[in-house]
C-alpha cells in the first residue's frame, strides 16, 4: 500500500471515529472555520504541554548531564524528523527547497542562525537541572516582548499604547531584578536576546520552520556523534547497554518532533493574535515545573520584578484580544454587506 493510500485510509478512519464520538455541538454543526479554530487551539495546547514535558525530561535521565541529554535529544530529533518526512513523502520537498541555494554565500547566510538554535536547545535541557529553570522560563516570558521591540526597530512596525505599556512594564521588571540582585541571569538574557534574532533571520531568508529545523539538525548530527565518541564514551556505553535509556531517548525524539509539528500546525490554523496568546501557556508551564517538579529556587522578593513582567504580558494579551475583536467585527460587517 502506498503512503498516499495509507494516509487516505487513516483520514477516513479518523473521520468515521470522530463522527461516532459525543463531540461538542459546535464541532458537528459549526462551520469549517470554527472547526479549524478548535483544532488549532487543541494543537496549540498539546504542543505547549509537550514542551513542558520536555523541559522536565532531563531530570528523568540521570546520571546523564544536561549537555549529554541535549546531544542525545538532537540526534533523536534528527532521526525522528527524517523518519517522519520520509514516511509522509515530504523529505524530497524540503531537499528541493535547499537545492535552489547556490554558492557559499547563500549557504553561509542559511547557516548563520544555526548556532543560536543549538544554544537555545542546549539551554532548554541544561537549565532545568542546573538551577536555571526559573531564569530560563522568564526568558521565554520576555521573548514575545522582545519580538515586539525587534519588530519596531528593524521593520518599522508601529506599537499601540498597550504594546508600549507592555514594553515599559517589562523594562521596569528587568530593572527591578537587576537592582535587587546587582546582576541579571545570563540564561534570561540569552533566551530573550538571541531567540528573536533566530526567527528574524529565518524570516528574512524565507526558510520554513521544518526546513530550517532539518538543516540545523543535519548540520549538527556529525558533531553530536563526535562528541559522544570522543568526550562522552561513558554516556554512549550507558545508553547502548540500557533498554530503559534507549526507550527514553526514542521518546525524547518523538515528543520533540511532535511538539514542533503541532506547534507549526497551530500557527497555520490560528489567527496570529490567537496563536500569540496561546504561546504564553508554554513559559507559564515551564515556570511552574521549574519551581515545583525541578525544585529550582524562587525567592519571595522576585515577585515584584516578575510581577511587572507578567503585567506586561497581560497588556500584550489584552492587545491581542482587542485586535481579534476588531477583525471579527470587520468580518461580520463584510458578510452583512455581501448578503445585502
Amino acid at each position: 500500500m502506498s503512503i498516499s493510500m495509507f494516509s487516505n485510509v487513516f483520514a477516513n478512519t479518523l473521520a468515521t471515529t470522530a463522527a461516532r464520538l459525543p463531540l461538542p455541538a459546535i464541532w458537528t454543526t459549526g462551520s469549517a472555520q470554527q472547526r479549524t479554530l478548535i483544532l488549532g487551539v487543541s494543537f496549540a495546547i498539546l504542543s505547549n504541554v509537550l514542551f513542558g514535558v520536555l523541559y522536565a525530561y532531563s531530570s528523568f535521565l540521570a546520571p546523564l548531564s544536561g549537555t549529554q541529554v541535549f546531544i542525545w535529544r538532537m540526534l533523536a530529533m534528527w532521526a525522528a524528523l527524517v523518519g517522519y518526512l520520509m514516511v509522509s513523502g515530504r523529505l524530497g520537498l524540503h531537499i528541493d527547497k535547499l537545492k535552489v541555494l547556490k554558492g557559499a554565500k547563500q549557504w553561509a547566510w542559511l547557516l548563520l542562525p544555526t548556532p543560536i538554535f543549538l544554544s537555545q536547545f542546549w539551554l532548554f535541557m541544561w537549565g532545568p537541572v542546573n538551577g536555571q529553570g526559573v531564569q530560563t522560563a522568564m526568558g521565554y516570558f520576555l521573548f514575545p516582548l522582545m519580538m515586539v521591540v525587534f519588530g519596531c526597530v528593524l521593520f518599522g512596525e508601529k506599537l499601540s499604547r498597550l504594546q508600549w505599556l507592555a514594553v515599559a512594564f517589562a523594562a521596569l521588571g528587568v530593572g527591578s531584578e537587576v537592582i535587587r540582585t546587582q546582576s541579571v541571569s545570563w540564561a534570561t538574557l540569552w533566551v530573550c536576546g538571541t531567540y528573536p534574532i533566530y526567527y528574524i533571520l529565518r524570516r528574512l531568508q524565507g526558510i520554513g520552520a521544518v526546513t530550517g529545523l532539518l538543516v540545523d539538525l543535519t548540520i549538527f548530527a556529525p558533531f553530536a556523534l563526535a562528541y559522544l565518541f570522543l568526550f562522552a564514551p561513558s554516556s554512549l556505553a550507558l545508553v547502548s547497554g540500557s533498554g530503559f535509556f534507549i526507550m527514553m531517548l526514542v521518546g525524547l525524539g518523538v515528543l520533540s518532533v511532535l511538539a514542533m509539528k503541532t506547534n507549526i500546525d497551530a500557527s497555520q490554523m490560528l489567527p496570529v493574535n490567537v496563536y500569540g496568546m496561546m504561546s504564553y501557556l508554554e513559559p507559564a508551564l515551564l515556570f511552574i515545573l521549574a519551581v515545583t517538579v525541578l525544585g529550582n529556587p524562587f525567592e519571595s522578593a522576585m515577585i515584584y520584578s516578575y510581577g511587572l513582567i507578567w503585567l506586561g504580558i497581560g497588556c500584550l494579551i489584552a492587545h491581542g484580544v482587542r485586535q481579534l475583536r476588531q477583525a471579527s467585527r470587520k468580518t461580520a460587517l463584510s458578510l452583512e454587506e455581501q448578503v445585502a
